[in-house]
């Protein structure tokens, strides 16, 4: 097992250095996070390496409440002179937020924590050399490329590794700090041909772990099935268009539909407004709470930032809030959503679920979706199937695999999604494949026309490290555990 990094001394002398400073300086709350990131990336492309980073972040942020008003700065220089410039840098903006602000901005309480927090792994990513990495990439698009002569002209593979190393202290009394260890492998392939062009990705998830997530046997005994579907998608026909289908979709496909319909319209920010950037607010409005029927009766959505291995997992959130599981939906109906400490306060709860989150040591925190996922249905559920279960009890309907493009309204409620590979399903087996399939609908009609959910056994930890949010925007990172579904009669293609 990797062993906990060692800590400079002075991290957390200058951590308390600010948390004195800001108390001393009148503000009712203030917190200082003192972050090194490091993100090493790979890229090839067709037979050679095309991209190659490995860069480091350093730096710290402050933020202050004064008077019910935020103050924020930050700074890449981590000395005492400069945190005191700082302090009172944030302050002072406090003091100029106040002077247009509306209402005062009040937190709910959080304990005191002392704590450290390591994500569990295997093998340090940053171990393995940059020949044993870059070999694997290549290896991987050779192979692609072997499919020359059957129409595939492009190949691309990646490796992403990322250590998120922070030190969080309050005017409260916290002192946290975390190491998290984030890997990501994936590749795929263009097919050409007859005028056309059709792509096919595999990657194995964005997920908390070490090297040992680079499972080079499993990567490679892929190549042939991914080449083989883009030839086969190629030469597939055309999806009608303007036509109603039943839908199964794997998990690599529905974790995104998650995403967006489920996970974004439950940030509470966005909710209140706060947060209005890249189709911002919310049609799930707090006078729905325990109310709106988001899905079918046997839908449940968890939030939980204790999974194993999830994008998101951590110990604390970055307001020194401890990781927490929670439901979104339960039995279908919208129990809850993701707070930080301000948004709890409004919604009148008593404490945060721990969903703040900054992408950087000069990013404020906000509302992030933590790890959300589709429970899996009861052993011997009446609405649980199995995908092979789901095939076979399908008439008509397409299966999907993969995700594509997607667009979604500014209220979370209509939407459109793809996918990356298409199956048709006829009498209950999959009788080839198509190609160019959007589905569309609304959120809860979508959810209400779920009618078969996967068991425990084919839950898959799918997820995203790129979503964005915010104006700066911030990048976060999540996984979106869940199953194969099947969704009942809906629209494909564009309506006439």
């Amino acid at each position: 097992m990797v062993q906990t990094p060692n800590k400079l001394t002075n991290t957390t002398e200058l951590a308390r250095l600010a948390t004195d400073l800001i108390s001393k300086a009148g503000c009712e709350y203030g917190d200082i996070r003192i972050c090194n990131y490091r993100t090493q990336r790979l890229i090839a492309r067709d037979r050679s390496c095309q991209n190659l980073s490995d860069n480091i972040s350093s730096g710290f942020g402050v933020r202050v409440l004064l008077n019910g008003a935020w103050g924020f700065a930050a700074s890449c220089h981590k000395t005492p002179e400069e945190i005191a410039r700082i302090v009172a840098l944030a302050v002072d903006i406090a003091k100029g937020s106040y002077l247009t602000q509306n209402e005062p901005v009040r937190l709910v309480p959080v304990e005191a924590y002392e704590d450290t927090y390591i994500t569990p792994i295997k093998i340090n990513p940053f171990d393995i050399s940059l020949k044993e990495k870059t070999d694997l990439l290549l290896n991987i698009n050779k192979k692609l490329l072997s499919y020359d002569n059957k129409g595939i002209k492009k190949a691309y593979s990646f490796l992403t590794f990322t250590l998120e190393d922070k030190t969080f202290a309050s005017t409260i009394g916290s002192l946290i700090q975390q190491t998290i260890y984030r890997s990501f492998p994936g590749y795929g392939c263009t097919a050409i041909g007859n005028g056309d062009s059709q792509n096919r990705s595999y990657d194995r998830p964005p997920l908390n772990m070490g090297y040992e997530h680079i499972d080079a046997e499993d990567l490679l005994s892929n190549v042939d099935r991914v080449a083989n579907e883009a030839i086969e998608k190629l030469n597939a026909p055309e999806c009608p268009s303007n036509i109603r289908s039943n839908l199964i979709l794997k998990p690599t496909n529905v974790w995104l539909t998650i995403h967006e319909s489920v996970g974004h319209p439950t940030e509470l920010d966005r909710v209140y407004g706060y947060e209005a950037n890249f189709a911002g607010t919310s049609f799930a409005t707090t006078d729905k709470l325990n109310k709106l029927q988001y899905g079918a009766p046997w839908i449940n959505f968890v939030a939980d930032r204790t999974q194993g291995q999830g994008r998101s997992t951590m110990g604390y959130d970055d307001e020194g809030v401890p990781a927490q599981k929670w439901y979104i939906v339960k039995d279908g109906v919208l129990v809850d959503y993701l707070t930080d400490r301000e948004t709890a306060y409004r919604l009148g709860r008593s404490s945060s679920n721990g969903s703040a989150y900054a992408d950087s040591w000069s990013s404020v925190p906000m509302v992030r979706i933590p790890n959300l996922g589709l429970e899996a249905g009861p052993s011997g559920g009446s609405h649980t199937a199995t995908l092979e279960e789901m095939i076979a009890d399908t008439k008509d309907g397409i299966l999907i695999d993969g995700v594509g493009s997607f667009s979604i309204d500014q209220q979370r409620r209509n939407f459109q999604f793809g996918g990356d590979a298409f199956w048709k399903v006829e009498n209950g087996k999959v009788v080839g494949m198509l190609k160019n399939v959007t589905y569309h609908s609304m959120t809860t009609d979508f959810w209400n026309s779920v009618d078969a959910i996967g068991p425990a056994s084919e839950v898959r930890q799918s997820g995203t490290n790129m979503c964005g949010k915010g104006e700066p925007m911030q990048i976060a990172q999540m996984t979106h555990s869940c199953v194969p579904v099947r969704v009942r009669d809906i629209q494909i293609g564009r309506v006439a």
